[in-house]
């Protein structure tokens, strides 16, 4: 293992994590950061030249749809149940003087 965690950074994970860990748990932990940042070193040896970077596992184009208004303007049967509007709004108590 040649990523040592120390357990001031342990420590200081806990605390930005919000965690009271024990002292068993600051040990595991500082087993599995190690672990994990070996298992990085391992991933930095592959050679990635002509990798494209990506985003995402499958090539994705815009998925945006245009905006198209399906149900046209429907304010008139809306105001239709209002129990006051003045105009084409609602009519309201007030909330504040």
């Amino acid at each position: 293992m040649a990523n040592i965690i120390s357990d001031e950074t342990i420590e200081y994970v806990g605390i930005l994590a919000k965690l009271a860990l024990s002292g068993e748990e600051k040990e595991q932990a500082k087993k599995d950061m190690g672990r994990m940042l070996d298992y990085i070193d391992k991933l930095n040896e592959l050679d990635t030249t002509g990798v494209e970077p990506m985003s995402h596992v499958f090539p994705v184009q815009n998925v945006f749809r245009e905006d198209v208004v399906t149900n046209g303007d429907e304010s008139e049967n809306i105001l239709r149940n209002a129990p006051a509007r003045k105009d084409d709004m609602f009519v309201v108590p007030k909330t504040f003087e």
